[in-house]
């Protein structure tokens, strides 16, 4: 009996990454203009847009998900230089000759073929039409008083599929910016602490932004049914909840809160 409950156990270890890279990955399709986008929900703050023949992946990170089974990129956007967001042995897997890999100064180390966007640039890249916005803390600090995301750092991006303009924001607080996005149609808001967004932070940059869809993402263990219920009664905004793995987000939650690789 011992010796089949140690060979179970033994099984079940040996299953355990195929289950957690093996599984579906939700992906919802969102009709434009110019054809559907199909958006795949890889894990934390890891997305993948398809749109046409154009593959786009935003802060790709191999603890979040098997990119050797996903396509490569036409273009990889990146929201800072965190590793949870910039991995570059997940940029080796995704690079084929032609991709264009964007990202904000900071990232040029990890990313050597980076071209830099930074706050209040506006690209035509692949024939989309992408905006970098500010994306920084004002109220999250490290125990030195630095924010977790100094502004200037870090990027949002606004990309326009067809007549949907999408809204990622990278790593940000609800910060007077986003009062000043218009004709969002969907937004990924992050929403943990103590280095992003409260779900009543990211009601209210909601509230602001008035995206027709919502999706709380790089959520870590934050309980996603209070950000529901405090937009219960905004009936112009669905939120939508979507299954994110955040293997990366459990690793650095056993780090120190001073850690500098830490978000």
């Amino acid at each position: 009996m011992d010796r089949l409950v140690v060979l179970t156990f033994s099984l079940l270890l040996g299953l355990a990454p195929l289950l957690a890279f093996g599984q579906k990955l939700e992906e919802d399709i969102i009709k434009t203009s110019a054809g559907d986008l199909k958006i795949t929900f890889i894990g934390h703050a890891s997305l993948m847009f398809t749109f046409g023949d154009k593959i786009i992946h935003v802060d790709p990170v191999t603890d979040e998900g098997n990119y050797k089974q996903l396509p490569q990129a036409d273009l990889i956007l990146i929201t800072h230089d965190h590793y949870d967001h910039l991995d570059s042995e997940a940029l080796k897997i995704l690079k084929k000759d032609s991709t264009m890999i964007v990202g904000p100064a900071n990232c040029q180390s990890k990313a050597p073929d980076l071209k830099v966007m930074k706050n209040g640039d506006r690209l035509n890249l692949l024939g989309l039409d992408v905006e970098a916005v500010p994306a920084y803390n004002l109220v999250h600090k490290r125990p030195d008083g630095q924010p977790f995301h100094p502004r200037g750092t870090g990027n949002g991006y606004v990309i326009t599929f067809g007549d949907k303009r999408v809204y990622v924001a990278g790593d940000t607080e609800n910060i007077p910016e986003m009062k000043n996005l218009q004709n969002i149609d969907i937004a990924f808001l992050p929403m943990n602490l103590p280095y992003t967004m409260t779900p009543e932070m990211v009601a209210e940059a909601a509230r602001w932004i008035k995206p027709k869809v919502l999706y709380p993402y790089h959520y870590g263990d934050t309980d996603t049914s209070r950000l529901v219920n405090l937009l219960k009664n905004t009936p112009e905004i669905e939120v939508r909840i979507r299954r994110m793995k955040y293997t990366a987000w459990q690793i650095a939650s056993n780090k120190t809160a001073g850690d500098e690789i830490i978000k």
